[in-house]
């Protein structure tokens, strides 16, 4: 069996497993997806339509999921200050507190038991294979501010950082956050081969 397989199949497998553990605390895969990523997104990726597109799905069913965490008082949509018509999407301390119980924690703790060696080739090999894929689909990358093209450090100790594209400042708390207007700083990325 080739590597590449091997990589493939394992993926799968894994994604698999991933999938049957999120069917709990009454809520579906893409309920747990919506909260982690609600839960690590900036203020400026919060949107509806922003979950739609780090999900890879459509706004019509990402409306079905948000509804659902909302009635069970997980979520809270906030009117834009900036834009009266743009709606922000926040957890509610019920939503923070639900995910400290992420069924993907078995996840975490395997990784855990990694060296650290090995967890950052793990770490850097998936982020190359997720990039490589979304680019091939067309997906837009997702990835915090930190590693973006458009982030610019502090001038000094006492100042924040500044996103470039959006002109606006950003508390070094956001650096780590996801950003639906993240590019990353590597260039074009892996290429795939074609079939």
């Amino acid at each position: 069996m080739s590597e590449c397989l091997r990589i493939a199949e394992l993926v799968d497998r894994l994604g698999r497993i991933a999938h049957g553990l999120q069917f709990s605390a009454g809520l579906n895969p893409a309920q747990w997806e919506a909260l982690r990523y609600i839960a690590r997104a900036n203020r400026f990726s919060r949107s509806p339509g922003a979950i739609a597109r780090y999900m890879g799905t459509t706004r019509g069913t990402v409306s079905q999921t948000l509804i659902a965490l909302e009635g069970k008082g997980y979520i809270a949509r906030r009117r834009c200050p900036e834009d009266r018509r743009s709606v922000s999407i926040e957890l509610t301390e019920t939503g923070l507190a639900l995910c400290e119980a992420d069924p993907l924690c078995i996840v975490l703790r395997a990784a855990g038991a990694l060296s650290c060696e090995r967890q950052g080739l793990l770490a850097d090999g998936l982020e190359d294979l997720v990039r490589a894929v979304q680019r091939a689909r067309g997906l837009p990358e997702f990835g915090p501010c930190l590693n973006c093209t458009h982030f610019r450090p502090p001038p000094s100790d006492d100042e924040d950082c500044y996103c470039a594209l959006n002109e606006t400042t950003l508390p070094s708390e956001d650096t780590n956050k996801l950003c639906i207007e993240f590019s990353s700083t590597d260039g074009a990325g892996t290429a795939l081969p074609a079939p």
